[in-house]
């Protein structure tokens, strides 16, 4: 009997993930941090491996986030399982969001040293989106981190 991965695992896992790839560390990197293989790696991001608390708190470090990082947006996952009438789906895919285009372009952004030619930056990119496309919260959000 195989029972699917936890929804909160799969998405612990994912931020695990997102994070790694935004720093640009490999899956075997990572491991060795851990004193683990990259396959163990594999299973925590895929979610079919839980992580434990401990673990989590190594992975806070190596990672420079707080423990908290990996779980923003978990509350998510309980609207999805008893879906709002009302509830309107973003704009943006949580697919595009863990994509590695993105967590290229926020790893170039953020290399900028200079933050008016990140603000500039930004601000090109805004003039560039379509009229109407209210994503512009989403975009300061990302550059007051």
């Amino acid at each position: 009997m195989s029972e699917s991965p936890h929804p909160v695992d799969v998405h612990v896992g994912g931020r695990v993930r997102a994070r790694r790839r935004l720093l640009g560390i490999t899956q075997e990197k990572l491991g060795e941090a851990l004193g683990l293989t990259f396959q163990q790696v594999q299973k925590y991001e895929r979610g079919s491996n839980r992580i434990s608390a401990s673990r989590l708190f190594e992975l806070s470090r190596i990672l420079s986030v707080p423990i908290t990082y990996f779980y923003e947006g978990a509350e998510a996952l309980a609207e999805e399982a008893n879906p709002m009438p009302e509830a309107v789906s973003s704009p943006i895919e949580a697919s595009h969001l863990s994509s590695r285009e993105t967590h290229e372009l926020l790893r170039c952004y953020y290399s900028l040293p200079d933050p008016q030619v990140r603000r500039r930056f930004l601000d090109l990119l805004r003039a560039m989106t379509p009229a109407g496309d209210d994503q512009s919260g989403l975009a300061a959000r990302m550059a007051a981190e």
